[in-house]
């Protein structure tokens, strides 16, 4: 089996992952742009906490910014989750056969009673 880097960007989007706060930012930031304020009040975090957040979001593209004047939005991106999906189809197509695997087993104990 290959090996593959320790740095690469699916790494950095595993490691932004793996924190719950940062899922849920992501899941609200599928409703829509959000400024790091609005966020902060949603969270009852602070806003330089938040930063983090979104700083590592964004470094593992999970997430882009706009600057509008003073303001900066976020936004959520689909590129790094490509790159995820593609990874896990192989897993998915393991369980999807050991699943119809089950299922003739199961068919069979119906049959057998």
């Amino acid at each position: 089996m290959p090996r593959r880097l320790k740095n690469g960007p699916l790494d950095e989007v595993f490691g932004a992952l793996a924190n719950p706060t940062r899922r849920d930012i992501l899941d609200e930031l599928l409703d829509g742009e959000r400024t790091a304020g609005e966020l902060a009040e949603r969270f009852d975090m602070t806003r330089p906490s938040v930063s983090e957040h979104l700083r590592a979001l964004r470094e593992s593209g999970l997430i882009d910014e706009r600057q509008e004047g003073r303001y900066r939005f976020y936004r959520v991106t689909g590129e790094p989750l490509v790159q995820l999906i593609d990874w896990l189809t192989p897993y998915e197509r393991f369980w999807r056969d050991r699943m119809v695997a089950l299922g003739e087993v199961l068919d069979r104990m119906d049959d057998d009673e």
